[in-house]
């Protein structure tokens, strides 16, 4: 998920009750709910590294104690800066607990990241699969209302009993977070339930007069109730949109049919490059193909079609990957991204 989801998740946690057993309970939470996002530093390196990583380590069930240890050490420095500025806490902290939250926050990061088409890869080392439900996009408006809302309005409510006089005691605001917290889970369980429904309208059907040799239903980039099918036949792959409420799958006849490309040099010392074993490695739907360019190398390409939102006017697939190679089949460029726009020079005689 975004980083926001994941912030106001920590903070549903904490006002949920976990901050009336101690102090800095709220902070710790939001902090290590995002902190194995910190894997964004390998795009330092370049888009290829950061393909690589994220999600990486951070995201794992073995690197989730340490991020929970990192998060720790921060509060704990931001603890000691109040302290010595005399800041005074209605309850004083405790260490123990509060990495027992941090780790819980870690892990709690893991699943939501789990819940999306991206996937993870929980048990690496020991495993390095990847692993994904398939179920929510990484930014979700509803989760997102849910969460905002379970936050505010108890402080809205919190100012109104203020200006009446009325008494309160201990936090305020756990009825709201426990509330959007409800909302969150009682989403993931419908989205699961109509994930089921897409996957078994598409195992239904023949395409072309072929039997599918694997299908998978993603969760939609705009309308959370339409899913992008991506099905996988002996000779093409189709994309199309299904919709599980109605039972009808590509409704607006806007199905895209890719075959599959032939396997040739050019791809071939693509797939070995840098990106190539990466890209491939993470990719579930891979289509790599080849075009010609002007000085006589190749630029090629690599898409997932799980991220073939074709409920999008413009049909885009992000998170493609390219790789250059030369006549001698070099890989002079190779990035993952925007494709770059190859400037094409008139010559003369």
């Amino acid at each position: 998920m975004e980083p926001i989801t994941h912030f106001l998740t920590g903070a549903c946690l904490g006002r949920a009750g976990l901050n009336r057993k101690t102090g800095l309970a709220t902070l710790i939470l939001v902090l290590a709910s995002e902190m194995p996002d910190i894997d964004v530093v390998w795009y330092l390196g370049g888009s290829v590294a950061g393909l690589q990583h994220h999600r990486g380590f951070t995201h794992t069930l073995l690197g989730a104690p340490l991020m929970a240890a990192l998060s720790l050490a921060v509060v704990y420095g931001i603890y000691r800066l109040l302290m010595r500025r005399g800041r005074k806490f209605k309850l004083p902290p405790n260490w123990k607990l509060l990495y027992v939250y941090a780790l819980l926050a870690s892990l709690v990061h893991i699943f939501l990241d789990f819940t999306n088409n991206y996937g993870v890869r929980p048990f690496a080392p020991v495993d390095w699969r990847w692993y994904s439900w398939d179920i929510v996009f990484i930014i979700d408006p509803i989760i997102l209302a849910a969460l905002f809302i379970g936050l505010v309005i108890p402080g809205l409510l919190g100012l109104i009993t203020e200006e009446i006089g009325a008494r309160r005691s201990g936090p305020r605001g756990r009825g709201g977070a426990i509330f959007a917290l409800a909302i969150y889970v009682a989403i993931i369980c419908v989205r699961d339930y109509e994930h089921r429904r897409a996957v078994n309208l598409l195992e239904a059907l023949t395409y072309n007069n072929e039997e599918p040799l694997r299908v998978s239903a993603f969760p939609s980039e705009i309308n959370p109730f339409i899913w992008n099918g991506v099905v996988e036949t002996r000779a093409f792959f189709e994309t199309t949109v299904v919709d599980p409420r109605e039972g009808v799958i590509d409704p607006h006849g806007r199905a895209m049919i890719r075959y599959k490309p032939e396997e040739t040099p050019v791809t071939l010392a693509a797939k070995k490059s840098w990106l190539g074993r990466v890209y491939l490695d993470w990719a579930l739907y891979p289509v790599v193909e080849a075009e010609r360019l002007p000085n006589q190398g190749y630029k090629v390409q690599f898409v997932d079609l799980r991220f073939a939102y074709i409920t999008s006017e413009q049909r885009r697939i992000p998170l493609a990957g390219y790789v250059t190679v030369d006549s001698n089949l070099r890989v002079v460029d190779q990035y993952v991204g925007a494709e770059k726009q190859v400037i094409r020079s008139k010559t003369s005689n």
